[in-house]
């Protein structure tokens, strides 16, 4: 028979909200950790792949456990990234749509610290904060943790290799005799230091169905490609992917942008995210991502932590990531909530052995996707090119006098004849393009 929330020890105040968000069965996680967190005092390491309900799995006892008498900040919560920490605070605040008396604060960097500061000077029980922006406010005498009960690490692995200083001061800070809950996708060296560092001697280590929650409903598929047909292939698969949404993964800001702006002049429905954009640039296209306004979102790693949106249909490695976590964190973004998902990922000839290295420390099997042949390909341009077309404004400027003598050389052509001859035109242009290139590729040869 299932576990229910109230057979974790869930109370009714909280098993309603999560009545009202439809939730009804705790994951395998939740059920492993909520009784722990809840009857328990020890520290706990909890090993869980996104996607499977860690939020849930310590913020639903957290909120239990708060005392509502004492108005002092009892609980610290971590995350690597504001967006992350963001969709915390508003998962924490739907879990206790029914305990108002419970205060929670979001303390993130990338926006103005005065208002942080005004609002910490109210009621707070609990802090959910980026690491840097909080060390900034400890300095600044703003906030007081040295009475916290309760240190959470979301994401934990992320923290340890990014943003290690700002993590090493807020430890110092909080008092020795706490409770620290450390939750991660994977048991790194540096988590396993970590633990050994800042955690109690006796730990609860948890950890979820690896094998088969962390990538269930994934389809994982690699292809191989030259480099000079990587954005092509790139494209052809992006456009048998129309209306449905995707994030794509680069290793670097530059290569984030250079292919959004790619994207764009194709005119995909698509937007980018890295750490070098302002916090309101940032903001402003997840909103967009999450509303459904944008399809395509292109990103670095750490600027995709925090991504729950659960209709993402697909992520695509447009480089190969270079850690085995990194590929952890990348895939979890879809097949979120039970839903199906695919990863794919593209990959040049001398980086095809890696794939069994990804699949022996992973537990998965990559399966090798199709690569569309040069006809495919080049019909695809054409259908890029047809909607490039189609979403171009007009030219206001152009004076009526051109406009009337362009219309006049094609006034006895039927629309379907005019569709064949500038048709003719474009595949004509390609490939004298395509013949060019052939000629490089020669020359490279000898």
């Amino acid at each position: 028979m299932s576990k229910k929330f109230s057979d974790l020890g869930i109370n009714e105040q909280i098993q309603q909200s999560l009545l009202d968000l439809n939730i009804s069965e705790p994951t395998d996680i939740q059920k492993k950790v909520i009784p722990i967190i809840l009857n328990k005092t020890a520290d706990v390491v909890a090993l869980a792949k996104t996607g499977t309900g860690k939020t849930a799995a310590f913020g639903l006892p957290l909120l239990q456990l708060i005392d509502i008498k004492n108005n002092n900040i009892q609980a610290v919560i971590l995350a690597p990234t504001r967006e992350l920490g963001q969709q915390i605070h508003a998962n924490l605040a739907s879990f206790a749509k029914f305990s108002p008396e419970i205060s929670i604060a979001v303390i993130c960097g990338g926006i103005p610290i005065k208002p942080q500061i005004e609002r910490l000077k109210e009621t707070t029980h609990i802090v959910v904060a980026t690491p840097g922006r909080l060390a900034d406010l400890v300095s600044r005498e703003a906030i007081n943790i040295k009475n916290i009960s309760y240190f959470i690490l979301d994401e934990a692995d992320e923290m340890v290799s990014a943003l290690k200083e700002g993590l090493d001061a807020i430890i110092t800070e909080i008092p020795k005799k706490r409770r620290t809950l450390l939750f991660t996708a994977t048991m790194s060296g540096a988590i396993r230091q970590l633990v050994n560092n800042y955690m109690a001697k006796e730990v609860v280590q948890i950890e979820a169905d690896m094998k088969t929650v962390g990538h269930q409903g994934i389809e994982h598929q690699y292809v191989i490609v030259e480099p000079i047909e990587k954005l092509e292939v790139l494209l052809h698969f992006l456009n048998s992917k129309e209306g449905k949404r995707g994030i794509i993964f680069c290793k670097t800001k530059a290569a984030v942008n250079k292919l959004a702006k790619n994207l764009a002049i194709n005119k995909f429905s698509s937007g980018a995210i890295h750490g070098s954009l302002t916090q309101g640039i940032r903001d402003r296209i997840m909103g967009q991502f999450r509303e459904g306004h944008i399809d395509i979102l292109v990103a670095t790693d750490l600027a995709a932590r925090g991504i729950d949106v659960k209709e993402i249909e697909y992520v695509v490695n447009y480089h190969l990531p270079d850690t085995y976590d990194a590929y952890v964190h990348r895939s979890g973004r879809t097949a979120r909530a039970g839903a199906k998902g695919f990863s794919l990922t593209i990959i040049q000839q001398e980086e095809a052995v890696d794939i069994a290295d990804f699949e022996k420390e992973l537990g998965i099997t990559f399966n090798a996707y199709k690569k569309a042949n040069a006809n495919s390909i080049e019909e695809n341009n054409g259908l890029l090119w047809a909607k490039k077309i189609f979403k171009t404004k007009p030219n206001k400027t152009v004076s009526e006098d051109f406009k009337r003598k362009v219309r006049t050389v094609f006034h006895h052509l039927t629309k379907e004849e005019l569709i064949e001859k500038v048709l003719a035109d474009y595949l004509a242009n390609a490939n004298s393009k395509i013949s060019k290139v052939e000629v490089v590729k020669k020359k490279k040869r000898k």
